[in-house]
């Protein structure tokens, strides 16, 4: 752990000597990372950095793209997740993901984020209305599209989708809910609410979000790390990252010598 770090009662993932390729291209060098439970940790850096390898290693989405393979350990809740004997399946439905573009299926409101529930067996009926409801009360969307469920969410704003996206993460009750640039693609007055519902969210999960923006990282996070090629240079106090660095390559970066 950093010395910049304050002990923390509890760490939902832990990180050993982590190393990523796609095929003889390492792109994670040696990470050893510590997640808090229920706060919001940032990964920031420059593109390229390896910073969507890392968090996809978090719940094995990595496992479906071909020549990508990993050497450590990812332990989540003092499991390794890469043990063979860990579901992946199971994994993914423990910790959520949500991508960088919205990506709502064609389907409606309502059916998008009952699909999750569906598929783990609940029943069309009043119990998974109430989830589906749950859901869009927790992403603030609710009063937005409670009127147009059975409507396409395609219809939706970029802002709607992406909450809707992450709407139908939480739906299946994961632990974590991981972010991937969740507000790239988004206008500042959809960004601002994605925030908002960070701070909201944290109360219930721990969340980790992958972004390149680094006000973004200052305003959401506890937590920071920073990566630079594929190596993880600094993790601390968010606070303590972006006023009082430990490493100048981290506060190069910070305050836009390169990047």
């Amino acid at each position: 752990m950093a010395d910049n770090m304050k002990p923390i009662a509890s760490y939902v993932f832990e990180m050993q000597d982590l190393n990523g390729w796609y095929g003889d291209r390492q792109v994670l060098k040696n990470i050893s990372l510590l997640i808090p439970e229920q706060q919001i940790t940032a990964i920031i850096g420059p593109s390229g950095c390896g910073k969507s390898t890392f968090i996809r290693c978090l719940n094995r989405i990595n496992d479906l793209i071909r020549d990508f393979r990993i050497s450590g350990r990812v332990l989540f809740k003092g499991q390794d997740i890469y043990d063979p004997a860990m579901d992946p399946v199971e994994i993914r439905l423990r910790v959520g993901m949500v991508f960088q573009k919205p990506n709502p299926f064609p389907k409606s409101i309502y059916d998008n984020v009952a699909y999750g529930p569906l598929i783990w067996g609940a029943r069309k009926g009043p119990e998974l209305d109430a989830a589906v409801e749950k859901s869009l009360k927790r992403t603030a969307l609710w009063d937005e599209v409670k009127d147009i469920l059975h409507q396409s969410a395609l219809a939706l704003s970029g802002g709607q989708q992406q909450r809707l996206c992450i709407a139908r993460a939480l739906a299946v009750e994961p632990e974590v809910l991981l972010l991937d640039e969740p507000c790239s693609a988004l206008d500042p007055i959809a960004t601002s609410r994605i925030e908002e519902l960070l701070f909201e969210l944290k109360k219930s999960y721990t969340i980790v979000v992958v972004t390149h923006n680094m006000q973004q990282a200052a305003r959401v996070s506890d937590i920071t790390g920073f990566f630079l090629l594929g190596e993880l240079i600094e993790v601390g106090e968010t606070k303590h990252i972006f006023t009082n660095p430990t490493d100048r390559r981290t506060e190069d970066y910070i305050t836009g010598r390169f990047g």
